[in-house]
């Protein structure tokens, strides 16, 4: 079951005051990102953030499991009304995560 759409932007916005917060569609379902970083999938309306030491600190419950089958676990993100907590979580896992690779420009 896909992510609605309705769902993903309320992500993006409960996310906002990390940085630039996008959504990109990937195999029916989306990356998120700060700042071009991804941190993070939105599957099946659910929200899971990749696992971090600070991140794991920061949690106000710890569940690790994957976002969809075969995949490595993440942090599943029950609590996303509240979005301090989510911005100040998002912020401390990027800083956490390594940068992008560059891309390179197809010829």
């Amino acid at each position: 079951m896909a992510s609605n759409p309705d769902f993903v932007q309320y992500i993006v916005d409960q996310c906002g005051k990390a940085g630039e917060i996008t959504a990109r569609k990937m195999f029916g379902d989306y990356g998120i990102y700060c700042n071009g970083k991804i941190f993070g999938l939105i599957c099946d309306n659910g929200l899971y953030i990749k696992p971090t030491e600070t991140g794991g600190k920061m949690l106000r419950s710890k569940e690790l499991r994957p976002p969809y089958p075969e995949a490595k676990p993440h942090f599943y993100i029950e609590e996303v009304d509240d979005h301090e907590y989510l911005s100040t979580l998002v912020k401390a896992t990027c800083a956490e995560l390594p940068e992008p690779k560059p891309k390179h420009k197809k010829k």
